[in-house]
């Protein structure tokens, strides 16, 4: 698969197989009640339409030389009622069929939608959204009439050549070896075509992917496309992603089409060679007789019709199969961090973590951590400083179990914090990341997005406690202001804040700083800082930051460089060393 390129083709890891048909097949369980009377429905209507020919015949041979008008307008009548009762369910299917394609595609959105929930960041970091997008609504719905009306469709028409076939071999041998004479050409043709076919529509697959990657990537970057006037660069770049999905769609069209000249080509050489040896037949005496060869012209038209549905059908299936793979493809993505077997929920905790010997690898053998140990007892704050690239985001990451380590330990009050479930783990370790992200909606639904069940009074203390409760009263509807996704209405450091709070509210026993005060401005990060102290109070806490007013005041502060521990202790310890965490202090004081 491509990674974090709008204009790189996805390659696809796995081949299609009919496993994916079947698999897919398994969202219509709920619903074979209805189908079974659907597809019962059908078969009856297919059942009606071959008596037309068959009274036709009768009143050629039968009515007409016997000059029955009364015979003759009771088979017309007949005609009359079979076709309304076609249309009356014709109408049923269609509302019917409407009701389980709709379901189909919830049910199937809905899985894949749970399925990405679980999915680990590794996912997320190694491709351009835009293509997970793709697959949750395009690939989705571009399969809703695969296994619905098309699955009627395929039954009732291929119900309706057998029959069509046996009644055509009781009516003339002769002829209806001529029929298959042309089928046999037919199958031949659109089976060499399968693999080409399938090809094609892979490809207008990942173009279509690729434009939507782009798409989503520029309108999260439309700030920096502005600022930087790059708006005729990126017009120029997208019309060639547009160009791409529209020639690659044109080389699968005009595959697909050839398929109906096809089959009318083939359909009217079968047709007039028909009529050609069932006429000769006529004029020699040889035992076809008029109604007998105007009956059977009526079956090659009902049989040719079903037929070409089935090539349709059968288009639609190897189309729809470059977005049943790609959209199993992310289904059968392992969820790499899973509750182990036999995972119990976390009771609650006091909060001492230690790592034991912990070694993590983003890529195999290239080591992040070394066999990294340290302990954090409960109520301590343990700070974490170093370089870019040390590990330091790592080893919260770890703690959150939000990857799983390679070798040694982490544990959380004596336990490996594998022995429990993620959602009860999670639920007792608070996080602020560096890169906040607000919802839509409320500055309310905000803050309570980790604990549904805080009341607005709780809401309001949070956001007092981090010193957010301020600017938030200066919003035009204070806490019910509606905020936009992202938050663009809010400047940085509120948007921080605001996250802040909605990390505080969930009343974690570990909380994980990463970052937290990065963006907010010296004077509220003073006044912040009095709400943390009241805040961190018995909590076990672990903050990674770059300022040194926010860290000197740590129970413990380790310099992490290179995966492990360089050296650790207080503020006042560390700077009498003079080592790594003494030149941090100094050349930072220097840049101020």
């Amino acid at each position: 698969m491509a990674r974090n390129k709008f204009d790189v083709d996805e390659r696809l890891e796995s081949q299609f197989s009919f496993d994916h048909i079947k698999r897919l097949a398994r969202y219509l369980i709920p619903f074979k009640w209805l189908m079974l009377l659907t597809i019962g429905l059908m078969l009856l209507t297919s059942v009606l339409n071959m008596l037309a020919p068959i009274i036709t015949r009768e009143a050629i041979d039968v009515r007409l030389p016997a000059r029955d008008m009364r015979g003759i307008l009771i088979l017309g009548a007949i005609l009359v009622v079979i076709y309304l009762i076609n249309a009356i369910i014709v109408k049923f299917r269609m509302r019917a069929m409407a009701t389980v394609g709709q379901n189909l595609v919830a049910n199937l959105r809905r899985d894949i939608f749970e399925h990405l929930q679980e999915l680990p960041f590794d996912f997320y970091d190694s491709r351009p959204h835009g293509k997970i997008l793709v697959r949750v609504i395009n690939y989705v719905n571009s399969i809703n009439n695969l296994l619905t009306g098309g699955l009627i469709n395929l039954i009732t028409d291929l119900f309706t050549v057998i029959v069509v076939m046996l009644l055509m071999f009781s009516l003339s041998l002769e002829l209806s070896i001529v029929m298959l004479c042309g089928v046999v050409v037919f199958s031949g043709i659109i089976f060499a075509m399968k693999n080409r076919q399938r090809r094609v529509w892979q490809d207008y697959s990942a173009k279509q992917s690729n434009l939507n990657a782009y798409i989503h990537e520029s309108i999260c970057g439309i700030k920096v496309t502005q600022s930087f006037s790059r708006e005729k660069e990126n017009q120029r770049i997208f019309e060639t992603q547009c160009e791409n999905v529209r020639s690659s769609y044109m080389k699968a069209k005009i595959i697909d089409i050839c398929n109906w000249p096809m089959v009318e080509t083939i359909s009217t050489i079968t047709t007039c060679a028909v009529f050609l040896i069932g006429g000769a037949n006529l004029l020699n005496g040889g035992g076809i007789t008029a109604g007998t060869l105007v009956a059977f012209v009526g079956y090659v038209n009902l049989f040719w019709t079903p037929v070409l549905s089935l090539c349709n059908y059968y288009n639609q299936l190897i189309n729809t199969a470059a977005y049943l793979e790609r959209i199993f493809e992310v289904m059968d993505t392992p969820a790499l961090v899973t509750d182990k077997p036999g995972a119990v929920e976390m009771p609650p905790i006091e909060g001492r973590v230690d790592f034991k010997n912990v070694t993590f690898a983003y890529e195999e053998g290239v080591d992040i951590l070394k066999g990294l140990s340290f302990s954090a007892d409960k109520g301590q704050t343990i700070a974490v400083v170093g370089p870019t690239g040390a590990g330091k985001t790592t080893i919260i990451n770890l703690l959150s179990r939000f990857y799983d380590i390679q070798g040694g330990e982490i544990l959380i009050d004596g336990e490996n914090i594998t022995k429990y479930t993620l959602n009860s783990l999670r639920s007792q370790v608070g996080v602020m990341l560096q890169d906040t992200f607000i919802f839509s909606g409320t500055v309310m639904d905000n803050i309570r997005y980790g604990r549904l069940d805080a009341t607005d009074e709780e809401v309001i203390a949070a956001a007092k406690t981090v010193c957010a409760h301020e600017f938030i009263e200066t919003l035009e509807n204070g806490y019910y202001t509606e905020v936009n996704e992202r938050g663009s209405r809010l400047s940085v450091g509120q948007r921080q804040l605001i996250s802040f709070a909605r990390a505080l509210l969930a009343d974690p026993r570990i909380l994980i700083l990463d970052e937290a005060t990065s963006s907010i401005d010296t004077r509220t990060e003073q006044a912040l800082q009095l709400g943390l102290n009241r805040l961190l109070a018995g909590r076990t806490s672990f903050v990674i930051a770059h300022r040194l007013s926010t860290i000197r005041g740590a129970d413990c502060i380790m310099y992490i460089d290179g995966g492990r521990i360089v050296e650790s202790g207080t503020h006042e310890e560390l700077m009498a060393k003079k080592g790594a965490y003494y030149s941090l202090c100094t050349s930072q004081y220097e840049l101020n």
